[in-house]
């Protein structure tokens, strides 16, 4: 059973509070579990101290994966398709129609259940619009009848198609996913992952291998990644793909430990690639040897031991001002 609020911007995590209070806890009283994405009203302080004290435990989906929150997901769908139908030519007027896109849903009978979301929480179905027109009295209040009458029906059959048509486009992608467990090696999708790339399109498609650190479920696992990578480690098995050992692909070449000068830890450069101001200082893009795309960060200048890659990359930007992209460097060493 949905309850669908209207709202002109996005709320704040004690806006959400708030509604949830006001339309939510005054019918069902307060949940026992709420299952979110990771939206930033849903992962901050005061919505989780807020669902403590009300002894509601937070779910949150995993990165990048919607599906797995579906029936939300699936509801936010259907009501952009319904509120697109029908307010088309009046798209300020989409918070009028809501109150219809929700009793639609809500008194419609699921394929799973075949019985409506209203039947399935109150025990009984409520009361629907007569097919037949009554006798006509009051000409205006016919007129609200009959209108709300028309957008109700409409809804309706453009939930039902909606419904069976993502089944089969949903049906048509979906495979079996593997097993994996812990310790197993896995590549990563890099279609969500922040990467210091000039162009997606011809970024590699997977980084890694990663190692699994806990398995979650059957379809969420948690991964080891590296730091500079700044994503949540849990991941939907959909983002990986099995490391297949074979003797016709050889394994991937460990990084090269990092050596000590000076009593410091310092890692070879393999290409400077931009820059940047922060403060009164500078920071570069840097792409180390031996590390994949996914490891390259931006670093204080001051940590670059081999000032020389400095100059060489300022003569050279000077020299190709004209042209965009990144500028390949010699190695180098940096202290971190």
């Amino acid at each position: 059973m949905v309850h669908l609020i209207p709202m002109s911007k996005l709320p704040t995590a004690r806006e959400t509070a708030q509604a949830m209070l006001s339309h939510v806890f005054r019918i069902h009283g307060f949940p026992n579990d709420v299952v979110s994405d990771r939206g930033p009203q849903f992962v901050s302080r005061f919505w989780r101290e807020f669902c403590r004290l009300i002894q509601a435990t937070v779910s949150l989906t995993s990165g990048y994966h919607p599906q797995s929150n579906g029936q939300a997901e699936r509801m936010n769908q259907e009501m952009e398709t319904c509120l697109r139908c029908l307010v088309s030519q009046k798209p300020t007027t989409w918070s009028k129609h809501l109150i219809w896109v929700e009793y639609a849903h809500n008194t419609l009978p699921t394929s799973a259940t075949g019985i409506s979301p209203f039947q399935c929480v109150h025990g009984y179905q409520p009361p629907l619009f007569p097919e037949l027109e009554q006798e006509v009295i009051v000409p205006s209040a016919h007129a609200l009848v009959r209108r709300c009458r028309r957008v109700w029906k409409g809804v309706r059959q453009m939930l039902q198609r909606s419904a069976t048509g993502m089944k089969r486009l949903a049906d048509r992608k979906r495979r079996p996913s593997p097993r994996y467990k812990v310790g197993q090696r896995v590549w990563l999708s890099t279609k969500d992952l922040p990467l210091h790339v000039p162009s997606r399109k011809l970024a590699p498609r997977f980084v890694g291998p990663y190692p699994i650190s806990k398995v979650i479920n059957p379809v969420a696992v948690r991964l080891c990644l590296p730091k500079s990578l700044k994503v949540h480690p849990t991941f939907h098995v959909s983002k990986l793909k099995p490391v297949l050992e074979s003797r016709l692909v050889p394994p991937s070449t460990p990084p090269p430990p990092p050596r000590v000068i000076d009593g410091g830890i310092v890692y070879t450069v393999k290409k400077i690639l931009s820059e940047r101001k922060r403060g009164r200082g500078r920071q570069f893009l840097v792409d180390w040897v031996g590390y994949g795309i996914e490891e390259r960060c931006w670093i204080p200048g001051s940590f670059i031991v081999d000032k020389s890659l400095i100059t060489d990359f300022d003569r050279l930007r000077s020299h190709y001002s004209g042209t965009s992209g990144a500028v390949r460097k010699r190695g180098g060493t940096v202290r971190v």
